[in-house]
């Protein structure tokens, strides 16, 4: 199996540029318009519902507990194969992708306004089975956007359609934070939860005017109890049948720990170096955010110029080197051009990561289990960091000090880059890809 190439984009017009080409084509704008229905559901259950908890007088431990909403997108792999292997009863007739995608964007929409309903004041309990249904519905619908995704993008094009998606992903996420807020401080958070559900639209959109992936794979019904349960872990054996999968599941699992390490603790880093709340909305959501989607642009342009793995390498040596700017300025301590020099590094490195290796992760699946195969590596890719994070993070900053514990975090990305070095070298990232690479 060849390396992916980008192709050229057939039918653009002549006026532009042809760097712009690859994301006027339909199949990267359909990505963007999934990840805008992919990341609104994320947002209202996170900084969003811990606003409006925390409004209503919820104590701190009662607010905190909502985290746990969140596992059903670190477990989706669970029940991803019911997206793979059954057809929905009378609306399949549209496609088994398509009928999935509406099915659960009409879920998520009950599950929105169900939460926007509930009274935190006099229901609580109600509210966190509203959030949790709409976490466990929020997880299905990355599900099907991401099965879907991957079949619709052709191999040359997985580098622009990531990039696309997390584009999509990070506006839709922070358009529904903002709405949300908007429309609450005017009319009350039930109208506030029910006007957001209107970023559904996209995706719901997309599967009409997009039609079935022609490169789905149908599914063959199993027959019998015993059948049923070798289809529904074919996935997984699928993939470790593979040349070299042990190695490519230990590059997704270890590739992103220190990354993550060190991003879900700045918050800690800013407030001990006394950054004010305006200080670090500017330069960390503000600032940040523009870094990122210029990350993202960038990787879309290095995937198409430097191809599938030498484009992956280079983002994880970045992603690795933006560490060390955390540990930089734990030594210099308070100055914004420090902050803005640290932000902006490790969101450009992250929004080109955003695009090299989610391409990556997508080329990995088997189109016949496209959306299980998918559901699994992206959980491995985060569930270690953040397990590692719960549990160790407080103590090794306490007992190491900041600077020490983000050179570490440099150190323990640097596994993840050599690995993937020896997977290009002894050819293993490019004979473990799966048909969402190519064109069969």
């Amino acid at each position: 199996m060849s390396e992916i190439q980008p192709g050229r984009a057939s039918g653009s017009k002549s006026w532009i540029p042809a760097s712009v080409h690859p994301y006027v084509e339909a199949a990267p704008l359909a990505a963007f318009c999934l990840g805008l229905s992919s990341g609104f559901p994320f947002a209202l259950i996170g900084a969003t519902l811990t606003t409006r908890l925390a409004q209503d007088g919820i104590t701190k431990s009662a607010v905190t507990a909502f985290a746990l909403t969140f596992l059903a997108y670190n477990f989706k792999f669970l029940w991803a194969p019911i997206i793979d292997n059954y057809k929905l009863p009378f609306i399949s007739r549209y496609g088994q992708r398509r009928s999935w995608l509406w099915f659960i964007s009409l879920l998520v929409i009950a599950a929105v306004i169900s939460l926007g309903v509930a009274d935190p004041g006099e229901a609580l309990l109600t509210v966190a089975i509203a959030a949790i249904s709409l976490g466990v519905a929020g997880a299905t619908l990355d599900i099907i956007i991401d099965a879907y995704r991957i079949e619709l993008l052709q191999p040359h094009q997985l580098g622009t359609g990531s990039g696309m998606s997390q584009y999509g992903w990070r506006i839709g996420a922070a358009a529904a934070g903002a709405l949300a807020l908007l429309v609450a401080g005017r009319f009350g958070w039930t109208v506030a939860y029910i006007t957001c559900s209107v970023f559904t639209l996209p995706a719901i959109l997309v599967g009409f005017f997009m039609g079935e992936p022609a490169r789905h794979r149908e599914p063959v019904p199993p027959r019998g109890v015993l059948n049923t349960l070798i289809e529904y872990f074919s996935p997984l054996t699928e993939f470790v049948r593979r040349k070299g999968a042990w190695v490519v599941l230990c590059f997704v699992l270890i590739h992103k720990v220190g990354d993550t390490l060190a991003n879900l603790t700045l918050r800690l880093l800013f407030n001990d170096l006394g950054f004010s709340n305006d200080e670090i909305a500017f330069y960390d959501v503000g600032f940040g955010f523009i870094a990122f989607l210029a990350g993202i642009f960038i990787g879309g342009i290095m995937y198409t110029r430097m191809g599938l793995k030498h484009s992956v390498l280079t983002s994880l040596v970045l992603m690795a080197v933006s560490n060390f700017s955390f540990a930089a300025l734990a030594i210099v301590g308070h100055t914004n051009w420090g902050m803005a020099a640290a932000i902006g590094f490790e969101n450009f490195a992250s929004g080109i990561g955003g695009v090299t290796v989610v391409a990556y992760l997508s080329a990995l699946c088997n189109l016949r289990f496209t959306a299980t195969q998918y559901a699994l590596l992206s959980a491995l890719a985060s569930i270690a960091g953040r397990f590692l994070t719960g549990t160790m993070a407080g103590g090794l900053i306490e007992s190491l000090g900041y600077v020490n514990f983000y050179l570490l975090t440099t150190l323990i990305a640097f596994p993840g880059v050599l690995l993937f070095w020896f997977m290009i070298r002894s050819g293993l990232a490019e004979v473990s890809l799966g048909s969402a690479a190519s064109n069969r």
